[in-house]
């Protein structure tokens, strides 16, 4: 990307958008358990511990801002990634805690 288009307010304020969903930790870990398959919201419900009904309503807002998708099989719905690279930000966070949470610099 070119560093006047980094600049574009439009993008910028659909990544602060972005950064503020990342900033739930529910919707985190599904993002995370989404990474290598498609998981229906009874799987997830169950995976995190919590009611589906909540599930739901977290994917719904993680599905409005193209980061999940969804695809129907029979009578169940299955999220998945839609766009996998929002893991590499997910990931770098968590990696920068693990620095910040041991009082380590980066590098060592």
């Amino acid at each position: 990307m070119k560093s006047e288009d980094k600049m574009n307010t439009d993008y910028l304020k659909e990544a602060s958008r972005i950064f503020k969903l990342l900033s739930n930790e529910t919707r985190l870990k599904m993002l995370v358990n989404l990474e290598d398959k498609a998981i229906s919201v009874n799987e997830l419900s169950a995976l995190l511990d919590i009611e589906q009904s909540a599930v739901s309503h977290q994917l719904s807002i993680l599905k409005k801002h193209q980061l999940v998708d969804t695809n129907r099989i029979g009578k169940s719905i299955y999220y998945r990634l839609d766009d996998p690279h929002i893991l590499d930000i997910v990931n770098e966070a968590v990696q920068h805690s693990s620095h910040v949470i041991r009082g380590k610099k980066h590098g060592e």
